[in-house]
């Protein structure tokens, strides 16, 4: 009896496993992306081959999508160019991939006015604790769903140049 009630606990754990709503770590061997693309005003960010779109999808940004980032607090989403520079697998907001805010440009401007720049910008996706939220909500991040997320972590390597348009 203890073998099947053990035989049991173990194949109840493997069900639960499959079933979480953890990150799908996908694999990824098409082309290249040489470069992302987000531009603000409509809300859309793009994977480039070169000239070619790889992919493309709806983005919510900073509560205060107007305008560069200037400062630490200030909710808006940086523009310029960056790189990915890191990768989050136990982001809270599913998966992440981090953007280089802030560049030099940003740091010298922030701190010529007092500001602490900010950082930890992020490419991510909502997470268990975000919902279905309405408009833009990050802290000046770039969200995308939780499964678009699993996507463009697979496809886009550390050292990939990000543009950002106002």
């Amino acid at each position: 009896m203890t073998l099947i009630r053990a035989a049991l606990f173990v194949l109840l754990g493997t069900v639960l496993l499959a079933c979480s709503s953890g990150p799908r770590f996908l694999h990824y061997d098409g082309p290249q992306v040489t470069q992302i693309r987000v531009h603000k005003s409509a809300r859309v960010m793009e994977l480039m081959h070169y000239d070619m779109v790889l992919r493309s999808y709806e983005v919510q940004l900073g509560g205060n999508p107007y305008g560069h980032k200037m400062y630490e607090g200030d909710r808006r989403t940086p523009e310029g160019e960056y790189i990915i520079d890191r990768r989050n697998p136990r982001s809270r907001f599913h998966l992440s991939l981090g953007i280089s805010y802030p560049n030099e440009a940003d740091v010298t401007r922030a701190v010529e006015n007092g500001w602490r720049p900010g950082g930890d910008i992020f490419i991510h996706g909502r997470g268990p604790n975000v919902g279905r939220p309405r408009g833009d909500w990050t802290d000046g991040c770039i969200a995308v769903r939780d499964r678009e997320i699993e996507v463009i972590y697979s496809m886009v390597r550390d050292g990939t140049p990000i543009s950002i348009y106002p």
